[in-house]
């Protein structure tokens, strides 16, 4: 039985969505350590319409990042269906990777979101506070299943008490070979 075509939100206004987003929930990736903690997304609408996008994660108690760009697929649509494009490997950004961002879940107030591809591979659950009660966990996890999701794969991130700074133990780079070479 074929999946059925995966609904992007529509209406979502940008510049409200901008801001930092704690990962929740996601399908494993190999662009991310996997003991990876405290990860975190922090968008920026820049004056051309793109986003600025800069992804974050703690192994070892070292922060790892990665900045990237985001625009959206069709400027004339009102679907939250957006591209992402990295440069890899970060600490020499020379190719680009680009995937897609497509906002599945909104809540009205924009507090939590659930973002996906069409392919169906990757899954984020985001919120803009690094705990969700289970209620609402649940129903974004309800939701990736009806878009067509293996909910199964869905790995919690751990998230300490206190937010990491961003601290001089930088280590651009240093987690994407890592993580690459599947440590």
């Amino acid at each position: 039985m074929a999946k059925k075509e995966m609904e992007a939100v529509k209406g979502v206004d940008l510049q409200r969505y901008m801001g930092r987003w704690y990962e929740i929930a996601s399908f494993q990736s190999r662009f991310q350590p996997k003991n990876g903690v405290d990860t975190r997304a922090t968008y920026t609408l820049q004056e051309d319409g793109t986003v600025r996008v800069l992804n974050e994660t703690w192994s070892d108690g070292k922060r790892g990042y990665i900045e990237g760009t985001a625009y959206k697929v069709d400027p004339s649509s009102d679907e939250a269906k957006l591209k992402v494009k990295f440069y890899v490997p970060p600490f020499l950004p020379v190719v680009p990777v680009v995937g897609d961002y497509w906002v599945l879940y909104l809540d009205a107030d924009y507090q939590y979101a659930l973002v996906g591809q069409p392919s169906r591979n990757n899954l984020w659950m985001l919120s803009r506070r690094n705990q969700l009660d289970d209620e609402v966990y649940n129903k974004l996890v309800q939701k990736a299943e009806e878009e067509g999701y293996d909910v199964s794969k869905l790995h919690k991130t751990p998230h300490s008490s206190t937010t990491p700074a961003e601290g001089p133990t930088d280590t651009k780079g240093v987690w994407w070979i890592k993580s690459v070479l599947g440590k």
